[in-house]
């Protein structure tokens, strides 16, 4: 198996981490999530100029017609600096859903706005107090004399407070879960913007009878649905391995610089040996995020890859994040210093589309069901 980046490849990690080091330092950062929109429209400009936003949109549809392994890339160099730029969130899974599931019209009326970063689309699936694997959805969809209706909530909606048009996946009354199109400035849609832990931006979304269009044809979105939540988890995954690249980069300076009792940090043993571990780790999570995003480039949406990818990433960013903390003594506590911010990136990815634990229980699953041998 080849793990080498085409030359193309290596030109767009490149290219976006030439564009981000141009515009972000940690205090830069500060100041624009502190106000709004939560990220830089000039950053965001330049990603629709140089194709990042059309990655997951095919050529035919306007797209640079990119796959997993250069969605990937990108989601890497955003994790090492922390970019809040909403790429993935509102233009990149957006765009992949409607190319899955949008009629012809659908995906030429729609796709082009997302790949000029002109409209910003958000994905809203997840429901209040249900965990995943969202065993159920509970918002409903009700057609109405040839009009879609939807009641229900949706909670938490990455950067739904910011977005133009959402994707609801709603139940029809048939039984079946679809994806329906919906205006979020209609005044049957009552959003509550927040702000999350790391600094991002987030809403809870109330449907009081919003209109609604149907995407694509098909009643039943099971499959797609199941796609677009296991390529969040190996965008995730990609990204928590960038920010854990610099949390490890800040920390083995820090050892070389900082002295103690008139000698450097990294002549003490113990030390060293931390970061070593955090390496490994390091290492082990970027091993799992080739292996999911690998499987996904082969065409194979298999939640077990997922999973077992989910896990170990987020048990590596734990262990980073606090480890890099540790080993700053008391600056890696402070707002001042990057090393909190990408912990609370990293605990925050750990916590979305199940944890480590939750991915152990549905890893585990099957085993629970043989039943003990008798002799």
């Amino acid at each position: 198996m080849d793990f080498t980046f085409t030359p193309e490849q290596t030109l767009l990690r490149d290219t976006v981490r030439s564009v981000l080091t141009r515009h972000y330092t940690p205090e830069r950062r500060a100041e624009v999530i502190a106000d709004d929109p939560g990220w830089d429209p000039k950053v965001w400009a330049a990603f629709a100029e140089i194709g990042v936003l059309g990655l997951t949109v095919s050529v035919d549809d306007g797209g640079i017609g990119g796959g997993p392994i250069e969605t990937m890339l990108a989601l890497e160099e955003l994790g090492r600096t922390l970019a809040p730029e909403p790429v993935f969130d509102c233009a990149l899974l957006p765009a992949l859903v409607i190319g899955r599931a949008g009629t012809p019209d659908q995906r030429a009326h729609l796709l082009p706005g997302i790949v000029d970063g002109e409209q910003l689309f958000a994905f809203a699936h997840a429901e209040p107090g249900v965990r995943w694997p969202y065993p159920r959805c509970e918002t409903l969809a009700v057609d109405t004399g040839g009009r879609w209706t939807l009641t229900g909530r949706k909670s938490p909606v990455a950067y739904g407070d910011r977005a133009d048009r959402l994707i609801v996946s709603a139940v029809v009354p048939t039984g079946e879960t679809a994806l329906f199109l919906v205006d979020a400035r209609d005044a049957a849609v009552v959003r509550t913007a927040y702000r999350t832990y790391d600094g991002r931006r987030g809403a809870d979304i109330e449907f009081r009878g919003a209109s609604a269009e149907l995407l694509g044809t098909d009643l039943d979105a099971a499959a797609i649905i199941d796609e677009a939540v296991i390529t969040t988890q190996a965008a995730l995954g990609a990204e928590a391995v960038g920010a854990m690249a610099e949390a490890l980069r800040l920390t083995t300076e820090y050892l070389k610089t900082r002295k103690q009792f008139g000698v450097a940090l990294r002549t003490f043993q113990t030390l060293t040996h931390r970061a070593a571990d955090m390496y490994v780790c390091l290492e082990l999570a970027r091993s799992m995020s080739l292996y999911a995003v690998m499987s996904l480039a082969d065409g194979a949406v298999d939640p077990t890859v997922a999973s077992r990818a989910k896990r170990r990433i987020d048990l590596s960013g734990k262990h980073i994040g606090q480890e890099a903390i540790q080993l700053h003594g008391g600056i890696g506590m402070t707002a001042e210093y990057p090393v909190g911010h990408y912990t609370a990136r990293l605990t925050t990815i750990e916590h979305t589309l199940g944890d480590a634990g939750d991915h152990l229980r549905y890893l585990s699953g099957p085993a629970a069901e043989h039943r003990k041998a008798e002799i």
